[in-house]
């Protein structure tokens, strides 16, 4: 009887101490903003990075910055999910649901500010860095009757994703133009608008992203092209509305061209939520602009060229402290 006694004591120490060593392992789980977090720790061990949709820079580009987060935050896994992009991105990270999210500048000020797609929703959003600037692409196919902004009255376009900034940037382009209510719209994904233009079911594409976008170069493999530039004047128009927007170009070489095409472009930015740590967005953002860092992200995508510590601290939206700081020792 004593034996079995002395067993029973024993088995309930061995469970005591199991259940003591799990709840230890759970405490360093916080979330970014270092709620839920006993420790007081308000660094996460898993983040995740708002992307976008296969065929343009972003998707790509998340999975490359989850990799270099990973291999230099310690302590940190991060993964990069494919999303509608910029406004989807933008309410990801405003509502906590993402960590970090890939927005364009002029739907992250919107988000900001409360205004646009987020009008009454104003969303707890600051910068963590800008990514690089990109260009607002409309194309269709070589035999198409489209030369200009006005010769989309009565068309089909695709005006990419609902919910991205390339769809926001569309409408503002149309709107400017006095034509939104007299083209057709449609909501296709980078990838369904490239297969909707080869099918015939739509007649022009915008896509916004920096050049070269991988789904342009895929649809050049089956079918003949056509850029279509925008009028020095509507960009002015434009621009006299929404400052964050600048003139642009796609330039002779890229995808072939000839010459230069005039297009609008806009900055990209990486997302955070203004209550994320400070040291900790301070090392995310140290860890991003590594030399080896930027040299990983380049082989992944060309674009990451244009990342720079000078450019990357310019943000039409406020930075966040941690960020702020990492710029200012620089």
């Amino acid at each position: 009887m004593k034996k079995k006694w002395t067993m029973f004591i024993t088995l309930i120490f061995v469970v005591a101490v199991m259940v003591t060593a799990l709840t230890g392992c759970g405490e360093g789980n916080g979330n970014v903003n270092g709620d839920n977090n006993d420790t007081g720790d308000a660094s996460p061990s898993f983040i995740s990075i708002a992307s976008g949709s296969p065929g343009g820079a972003y998707f790509p580009l998340g999975a490359g910055m989850a990799k270099v987060i990973t291999d230099n935050v310690e302590g940190v896994f991060a993964q990069s999910e494919s999303t509608g992009a910029s406004v989807e991105n933008a309410r990801l990270v405003g509502s906590g649901a993402s960590e970090m999210g890939m927005a364009m500048a002029n739907v992250a000020y919107d988000a900001y500010a409360g205004q646009g797609d987020f009008d009454g929703d104003q969303q707890d959003v600051v910068a963590l860095f800008s990514m690089y600037p990109a260009a607002q692409h409309l194309i269709v196919g070589a035999d198409s009757d489209i030369y200009s902004i006005e010769d989309l009255v009565g068309k089909t376009v695709s005006v990419d994703a609902a919910g991205s900034g390339a769809e926001v940037t569309s409408y503002i382009i149309l709107e400017a133009a006095g034509i939104r209510d007299e083209v057709n719209t449609r909501n296709f994904s980078q990838p369904e608008a490239a297969d909707a233009l080869k099918d015939g079911q739509v007649d022009a594409v915008f896509y916004n992203f920096a050049h070269p976008g991988a789904v342009v170069e895929e649809i050049m493999t089956t079918k003949d092209i056509r850029f279509i530039p925008i009028e020095d004047e509507l960009l002015d128009a434009i621009i006299d509305d929404y400052p964050y927007f600048t003139k642009g170009v796609i330039p002779a070489g890229v995808y072939g061209l000839d010459e230069d095409v005039s297009a609008l472009t806009v900055g990209n930015l990486m997302l955070v939520h203004s209550d994320m740590d400070e040291d900790f967005a301070y090392a995310l953002v140290e860890a991003m602009f590594k030399e080896a860092s930027l040299d990983e992200l380049v082989g992944i995508h060309q674009v990451a060229a244009l990342m720079n510590l000078q450019d990357s601290a310019v943000s039409p939206i406020p930075l966040h402290p941690g960020a702020e700081r990492f710029f200012q020792e620089q």
